[in-house]
């Protein structure tokens, strides 16, 4: 199906076009951009209520700014669909999030325009604070401008940035694009504060009306601008606390004003480039804002999926059989079973209820589950502040985002040994979010932390009861479970809890020619890759290791008493990861065999379908299949010569 852009959107293939047409105009160039992004998002997918709701702020950026010389950095980086079309790739952007096509967020390597690549919240702020630094040190006369949501602005990242932003001195201009949601409805105290600002009608009306006053009055004549700025300040402090926030970090704070009047945006940026050093300028938007269902329900179409853009009605692929359910409704689901097993189980997701499928305890026990935020430092820290106190706590941080809590990991919980058990979602390869998404490293670096338990699950009964063994009594140390994105593969999942020796695998199946050594859900693969196999004469054992910490050492050694080919498999970079330990354990027996390690290389992987992704990263059933002909090369030959 053609998707043809509105008649003025059809010739705006970069922000030169754009500043061609008259700012009377600017409104139906929002028009026609939000409804090219509902139709591209329709039918071919990809987050959607995030960009819908900076419209207006897209393009009134590039209709101002000298871009790409000025700097524009977009936080996270999935509400930039609408600079990423003004910017040259209206005509590729049915490619978005598809293998070989379009990243669903800026990056540096596919245009000039995307100055900084994103994915993870809060880091636009100290980005663009470093360009302007060094604008102000090549003396170059360029702006730098970010772009920074409200649920962004918890992380305390953004905090370090503002702070420092205030004794810079550097041109830098923040825009706080205040919606109330990051994926689910924002939470905290800075939601209240700016919830405050917003509402408060005499302050608003004051300030106009002093920002009248101040544009009538002859600054450098008789009134000075120190003089000016002292009676703005003073109008501020006098009738309420906003602004207060920002301006004791020594930024000089503008708004609120809505972020949907496109004259009013560019009439405000055109102003605000006249005014140098560090400032901030809060906007209000709707997240979603011109497709209605979006606006009602800002979760469920953050990325919804194929839809029909008429009726709204997401489109679902309907099976004749039962389906395995999400990994992540299985840990939401049995979370609420240990809850309500065991009154010291609580849950804390920073941000990520829904995706996390936190939720259902946090719907059903609203104080023994909680989203903290955009915080990941923080979500970490606090677990462990609870396990002081005799609690066992379930942190489910998604693996690419507990990147961002090492530090809290080492030191606040390996170290003082607190058993806060960490679900870490999106474990391994996760498709067309990419590489600032896909969980590859966490087998690596959390492998190589004292006190810690690491532990991979292959089906959802395996994750139900890691996560039962986790919260008894008896588990004394840390404990990690990583799972992946996406179904598993048993319908019939709510089985009876069983508790799981730590450190002991499980074989699978005995096996003559080969052992294959799996972690977690990419032994489903190898499975499928046993039964090609054996109908070409080649017979493999399977081992389910379970844990890559502790190994479990007397089935390694059964393995390599026994075969002198090994194949390991894991969803997990293969630098310092499973196949790594095992390698390390063969050395260290002073054994001798043939180890091929199958898992995600050491490269940035794209994005893509995880099918398209697991192919090549050659570690699905066909790839693991051909890895171990290649191995047993002479057997395959005598097989071949039989028939």
């Amino acid at each position: 199906m053609e998707i043809v852009p509105g008649v003025l959107l059809k010739d705006i293939n970069s922000p030169a076009d754009l500043k061609r047409i008259s700012k009377k105009e600017l409104h139906k160039v929002c028009d026609e951009l939000r409804q090219y992004i509902i139709d591209v998002v329709s039918i071919h997918g990809g987050h959607f209520a995030a960009s819908l709701g900076v419209v207006e702020l897209s393009v009134a950026l590039h209709y101002v700014y000298n871009t790409p010389y000025d700097q524009l950095v977009w936080d996270v980086g999935h509400q930039a669909y609408g600079h990423k079309i003004l910017t040259g790739r209206r005509e590729s952007f049915v490619t978005n999030r598809k293998y070989g096509g379009l990243s669903g967020f800026p990056k540096r390597s596919e245009s000039e325009y995307d100055t900084f690549g994103v994915g993870h919240s809060s880091t636009s702020i100290s980005a663009a604070l470093g360009m302007a630094m060094a604008a102000k040190y090549k003396k170059e006369d360029r702006k730098s401008i970010a772009v920074i949501g409200d649920g962004s602005m918890t992380a305390g990242m953004a905090f370090e940035a503002m702070n420092h932003a205030g004794v810079a001195d550097s041109d830098v201009l923040i825009i706080l694009n205040d919606n109330c949601m990051s994926i689910d409805p924002n939470v905290g105290a800075l939601k209240e504060y700016l919830t405050d600002i917003v509402v408060s009608p005499t302050y608003n009306k004051l300030k106009a009306d002093v920002w009248k006053i101040m544009g009538k009055l002859p600054v450098g004549k008789s009134v000075s601008r120190a003089m000016a700025h002292k009676v703005a300040d003073s109008v501020k402090s006098m009738v309420s606390s906003s602004g207060n926030l920002f301006e004791a970090l020594k930024l000089r704070y503008f708004g609120p004003i809505d972020g949907h009047n496109i004259t009013k945006l560019v009439d405000t940026l055109n102003d605000l480039k006249k005014i140098p050093g560090p400032k901030i300028l809060h906007i209000v938007t709707v997240k979603g804002k011109g497709y209605d269902l979006a606006e009602k329900d800002q979760t469920k179409w953050h990325a919804p999926g194929l839809f029909d853009k008429i009726t709204g009605e997401i489109v679902k692929t309907t099976y004749n059989s039962p389906q395995p359910p999400k990994y992540q409704d299985v840990f939401g689901l049995t979370m609420i079973e240990l809850a309500e097993m065991n009154d010291k189980v609580m849950g804390v997701t920073p941000a990520m209820p829904s995706g996390s499928s936190l939720k259902f305890m946090m719907e059903k026990m609203p104080h023994r589950a909680f989203d903290v935020g955009i915080c990941e430092q923080h979500a970490v820290t606090l677990s462990a502040g609870l396990a002081t106190q005799g609690l066992r706590v379930f942190c489910n941080i998604y693996s690419s985002f507990m990147q961002r809590s090492f530090d809290q990991a080492v030191h606040d919980v390996a170290i003082q040994k607190l058993p806060v058990v960490f679900c870490l979602d999106r474990a391994g390869l996760v498709g067309e979010d990419g590489p600032t998404h896909h969980g590859c490293y966490d087998i690596a670096f959390f492998r190589c932390i004292p006190n810690m338990i690491l532990a991979a699950p292959m089906n959802e009964q395996e994750l139900r009861n890691l996560m039962y063994t986790a919260q008894l009594e008896t588990t004394k140390h840390p404990f990690v479970i990583r799972y992946p994105r996406g179904t598993g593969v048993m319908p019939e999942w709510k089985t009876t809890f069983e508790a799981i020796e730590i450190g002991k695998g499980r074989k699978l199946k005995d096996g003559k020619d080969v052992a294959i050594l799996s972690y977690g859900h990419p032994g489903n693969f190898a499975k499928a890759a046993i039964r090609t196999l054996r109908s070409e004469g080649i017979d493999p054992a399977h081992y389910d290791m379970r844990f890559v910490k502790p190994l479990d050492e007397a089935m390694l050694h059964e393995v390599f008493t026994k075969f002198d080919k090994v194949v390991t498999v894991e969803d997990g970079t293969i630098v310092g990861g499973f196949g790594s330990a095992i390698l390390e354990f063969m050395a260290a027996n002073q054994y001798k065999a043939q180890v091929t390690i199958l898992g995600i290389p050491d490269r940035l992987v794209e994005h893509g379908s995880l099918k398209e992704l697991y192919k090549e990263c050659g570690y699905d059933a066909p790839a693991i299949a051909e890895a171990i002909r290649v191995l047993v090369g002479d057997k395959v030959k005598a097989f071949n010569y039989e028939l």
